[in-house]
Formats: C-alpha cells, structure tokens, sequence
C-alpha cells in the first residue's frame, strides 16, 4: 500500500510510503513474540531465583528460611507449576484470537509524523525525533503501568473484601504465605484471566501501544510480578530499587497480619496510599525478617566451617 502525502522539499512535508512492517524475527511475527516473550522470561526469570535458591547465593537476603517456605506453604510445587501452565495455556489462547482480528502494523509513514509533530512543537527535527521515538513509547508505556495498577488494585481488593470471591477465586494464590518465583502467577484460572490476562490487554488497548511496545509492556510487567514474588530482599535488584512496591512490601500482603493491607500491585503503591490500605509497620517487619535471615546464615557459616574442621 502506497500513499503520497506531498512531493518534499523544504517546508513541504516528507513523502508517506506506507509498507507493512517486518517482523522483528523472521520466524516468527511480533504479535505472537509478544506472547511468547513474557512466557519465557517467566520460566527464565524464575530458574535464575531458583538457582540462587539451590545453591544458596544470597542467605542474607531471604525474606523467609527455607524451613518457612516448607512448612507455611499450603500447596505442592508440582500445583503451582500446573496452574502458572495453565494459566499460560488460557493466555496465549485468548491472545491467538485476538491477533486473528488485529490489523497489520505498517511502516514508511514516521518521517512525516516526525515532520509534523517539529512544525507543531515548533522544535527542530532531532528533538520532534527524540520525543516520537523515546518520549511518547515511554509515556505510553508508564501509562500502561498507571492503568494495569487500577485495574489490579480495584480487582484484587474487591476480591478480599468479598467472601465468596476470596474463598473461590482469590484464596488459591494465598496458600503461598511463602511466595517464591515461579509462584507468582499461582491463582485460579479465573482470577488469572481477570486480573493478569484481562488486566495487561485493556492497558494495551487503551494506551495505543503498537505491537512491539507491547512486547516490552509485557515482558517488563511479567519480569516485575515474578520479582514481587521472588523471596529475596535484594539492595541490588533495580526492581526493588526503582519501584516502592518490591518483595518485601507485596510478601506482607501474603502474610496473615497483612493480607487486608498493601493490595497494590504490581508497579506502584499510590493507591494503597490513597485508600489508606498501606501496612504500617513495614520497615518494623523488614528487620525482623533480616535479623532471622542473618542468624540463619550465621548458622549456616558455623556449620560449613566445622565440616571443613572435622
């Protein structure tokens, strides 16, 4: 498809030769990596936690003990990675059908918006540039986020404060007072169709994010929400530097003192603020869990040191 919006020149705007975009891997289209990536990174994500789990990298920044996770956790790893497949399953499902109806994205067009958003602004062309390609992806992207954090933090408290969708819906994901990586997306299959699938696909919608915004929309809110859940009260996670709703404040939520608290998720914590529904003890139970944390490793120290001597 060819369209011609003027001949060019100075002052005249740039020609617009509209062509359907490439894919950015050739084997595959950019609407089905964008289900595809969140997916891997999840399962990448989390075996990277899991590994430092195994091998025992970061004692001293355990939330909980191990022998925490064994005991308080109400379900089986083998439930957990069931459901977090299913869950999968259903989301690629819902997403194939959409891109069935969704138009081809097109290329060819950019110089002319570039053109007319500097004529506009009244700004010279590298920063119309900048701000077509860096600020207006970036403020799109930042909205999704704003968007997704409404829809979650409405969905999720609703379903607290209402009995028979806590019991059958909600309370699936609670039997992880312990929550580690690859948990983070353990609920019932409705839930997680409600406040993931459905909540990730209406910020897409209603941002205007193009294909591949949303694969990093996607990957990013996927890679966040497996951090919330990783265990680990990481100083050198960005995730945990960058956002106030980290590991630590979403793992209060999962415990019982703090399950009618910090319901915000998975960005930013302003309408816990707002609404008042804020833990106000976290910093208070943050050293706790490290004071526990540290005397574990001290032990553990202790331990690997006398097998080195005997």
């Amino acid at each position: 498809m060819n369209v011609t919006k003027a001949a060019g020149g100075e002052g005249v705007p740039p020609e617009i030769n509209q062509t359907v975009r490439p894919d950015l891997l050739s084997f595959i289209t950019d609407q089905n990596l964008a289900l595809l990536a969140p997916i891997v990174v999840y399962w990448s994500f989390s075996m990277l936690f899991y590994t430092i789990d195994r091998l025992e990298l970061f004692e001293k920044y355990r939330i909980h003990t191990p022998e925490e996770l064994l005991k308080r956790n109400r379900c089986s790893v083998a439930e957990v990675i069931r459901a977090v497949v299913l869950q999968h399953a259903v989301q690629t499902l819902v997403g194939l059908v959409l891109n069935y109806y969704e138009p081809p994205q097109y290329t060819g067009f950019e110089e002319y918006e570039i053109w007319n958003l500097s004529t506009k602004l009244n700004v010279a062309t590298s920063t119309a540039t900048f701000i077509y390609y860096w600020v207006v992806p970036t403020f799109k992207i930042l909205l999704g986020f704003f968007i997704m954090d409404t829809w979650q933090y409405t969905l999720h408290r609703i379903m607290h404060n209402n009995k028979f969708l806590y019991k059958h819906l909600h309370s699936v994901h609670h039997r992880l007072y312990v929550p580690y990586a690859f948990g983070a997306l353990y609920n019932s299959l409705i839930e997680g169709f409600l406040l993931d699938t459905l909540g990730a696909g209406i910020s897409y919608l209603l941002t205007g994010m193009t294909t591949r915004e949303s694969i990093i929309f996607f990957t990013f809110s996927t890679m966040k929400t497996v951090d919330d859940h990783c265990g680990y009260d990481l100083p050198f996670d960005p995730f945990q530097l960058l956002f106030p709703n980290n590991a630590v404040y979403h793992d209060i939520h999962h415990q019982s003192f703090g399950i009618k608290t910090n319901f915000s998720q998975p960005f930013f914590i302003h309408w816990d603020a707002l609404f008042n529904t804020q833990y106000k003890n976290t910093k208070a139970y943050a050293a706790q869990q490290k004071q526990k944390r540290l005397q574990r490793y001290n032990e553990l120290q202790k331990q690997k040191l006398q097998k080195k001597e005997d």
